[in-house]
């Protein structure tokens, strides 16, 4: 044996008890940003995933795909509004959402993982039944300072209690690693856009996943230039309250700890800009990113 193989067995030795521990099990992963976006991390995507599902553990994915949708509005000449920085999704614009997120970013992402040797098929949230959403709305003050509720247009909310997960363990159940876009519908059947991280903390939830992985562009939550993990939900309050955590990162933790409330074990907020990160967190000790949860450490 040459060292160069010798080198390797540690770091199959280090995986081992993770996929005895994780075999059979059911880990929901939100893929997007660069992850998505670069095609030397969409390839290593692929391969995590085909490997994850040949070593027995049923990956389930939710993609997003805003750069490609602002792409397409662009090219159709189709103008948007924005409420406070929230873009305004009219039936035009979600026509463009539906077409980009369930049809080219969907089957994209399917044919990549098939042709790395695993077995995916592509759905969205309306398939199935999957999920039903009801309208988001944000607060705002008006010119009298009143706070008032303000429609988004077809951009939906959903938690848990929405989603009807036996599509997907329909899929799971024939051997198949369920890719999922993130568009709804209402009670009256028509399409509604759900943020990536929400639909995936909700699928999380309803199936009960043993994980829950955000892929971000960020190494996870962060203090005074470290990456934190270990985190328990009240960690992650405090970190909250004291301003460690803000902007961008609140949504996400909140998704986690929504999560776990709802009973997935383990959530974690990972650096998708690193290659084969979903395989450095689940198959290693140190991970590439942010643990939280409830679990004792």
């Amino acid at each position: 044996m040459s060292f160069k193989a010798e080198a390797s067995i540690p770091a199959l030795l280090e995986a081992l008890p993770y996929i005895r521990k994780y075999s059979g099990k059911t880990i929901v992963i939100k893929y997007g940003g660069a992850a998505m976006d670069k095609a030397d991390l969409r390839d290593s995507f692929a391969r995590d995933i085909t490997l994850l599902q040949y070593v027995g553990m049923k990956p389930v994915i939710v993609h997003g795909g805003g750069p490609q949708i602002n792409q397409l509005l662009k090219d159709l000449n189709i103008q948007s509004e924005f409420i406070d920085g929230h873009r305004v999704t009219d039936k035009s614009a979600m026509d463009v959402v539906e077409m980009v997120l369930a049809g080219n970013v969907n089957k994209s992402i399917v044919a990549l993982i098939n042709k790395e040797g695993g077995k995916a098929v592509g759905i969205s949230g309306k398939d199935g039944n999957l999920a039903e959403a009801s309208l988001h709305t944000i607060n705002r003050k008006n010119t009298e300072g009143q706070t008032e509720q303000v429609s988004l247009g077809r951009v939906g909310s959903v938690n848990f209690s929405d989603i009807r997960p036996h599509v997907i363990r329909s899929l799971e159940d024939a051997g198949y690693v369920p890719v999922i876009a993130p568009v709804a519908v209402d009670k009256n059947g028509d399409s509604l856009n759900i943020n990536a991280d929400t639909m995936a903390g909700a699928i999380a939830s309803a199936l009960k996943a043993e994980k829950l992985i955000l892929l971000t562009d960020t190494p996870g939550v962060m203090k005074d230039g470290a990456t934190l993990t270990g985190l328990r939900p009240d960690d992650v309050r405090r970190l909250m309250d004291d301003g460690t955590i803000k902007g961008g990162m609140i949504p996400k933790v909140t998704c986690c700890l929504e999560a776990l409330d709802a009973g997935v074990r383990r959530t974690h907020i990972i650096d998708g800009r690193v290659k084969h990160a979903t395989l450095l967190e689940i198959l290693t000790d140190t991970g590439v990113g942010t643990l939280i949860t409830s679990e004792k450490m």
